[in-house]
């Protein structure tokens, strides 16, 4: 029998719980994301409308230690709030996870949002509704093969990680010496592939791995591998728009 560790205590699967039991699991967790999504939308919406954030993208693109120190916001502040997410405490402190990552998230993404909302710049304006759009219908589409085909992606764990720390070493290179890799459309390219993947891993644990009452924690793993997804197609949207207008 399959089993999701949480709390170092071994807890049956949804897989394993009576069908109406499963069905209400997996409703929440998708619920939860749904709402996930749309307070990250309004939340960047709101930074962008309010003018903050401009300082912020000059700031950060101009200076190599506030961008690895964005990555160590993003690796800590994840790690807190899946702490959080998948604790035995009460309801509210696993949605303060869920929410703390959500707020990361926003900012995380705000350079990039204020960027396509720049006047100078009308051919990147239509980006992030084309990328929101494509990744929602890459995430559906790969929702539905788990779904449909019951598979269990869970070996996909160990090359996943490999995979992204693999990546984060190429990103670190990059940033502390400047010009030694080129992190272009191929690197874009690659890190859609992980997305997906995670999408896959995700889907296949909440369908095969979390228990019943995780589906806080199942809906922030799932959050995070849409977001990753959404980084990079819009990330390789923003280079074939610049490639496009030399």
């Amino acid at each position: 029998m399959s089993n999701y560790l949480v709390d170092g205590y071994h807890r049956e699967a949804a897989a394993y719980a009576p069908s109406s039991e499963r069905a209400n699991f997996i409703r929440r967790t998708y619920g939860l994301l749904f709402v996930a999504i749309l307070a990250f939308i309004g939340l960047e919406a709101f930074l962008v409308r309010s003018g903050a954030g401009i300082d912020v993208l000059q700031t950060v693109v101009n200076n190599p230690v506030l961008l690895i120190g964005t990555i160590v916001l993003f690796v800590v502040s994840g790690f807190l709030a899946r702490y959080l997410a998948r604790s035995s405490a009460s309801p509210a402190v696993q949605m303060l996870g869920l929410a703390l990552y959500v707020g990361v998230e926003a900012i995380i993404f705000l350079p990039f949002m204020i960027l396509c909302s720049l006047p100078q710049f009308p051919q990147f304006h239509q980006v992030p509704v084309q990328a929101g759009i494509l990744t929602l219908v890459v995430f559906g589409g790969l929702s539905a093969v788990v779904f449909v085909s019951k598979r269990d992606f869970s070996f996909l764990g160990k090359i996943l990680m490999i995979a992204s720390f693999t990546a984060l070493g190429v990103v670190l290179i990059a940033i502390i010496f400047p010009g030694s890799i080129n992190l272009g459309l191929w690197f874009s390219a690659a890190m859609i592939a992980i997305a997906c993947g995670y999408i896959l891993y995700d889907t296949s644990n909440v369908l095969h791995h979390y228990p019943t009452n995780a589906h806080t924690a199942a809906a922030l793993e799932l959050f995070a591998s849409v977001a990753l997804l959404f980084w990079y197609i819009m990330r390789l949207m923003l280079q074939l728009a610049s490639a496009g207008d030399n």
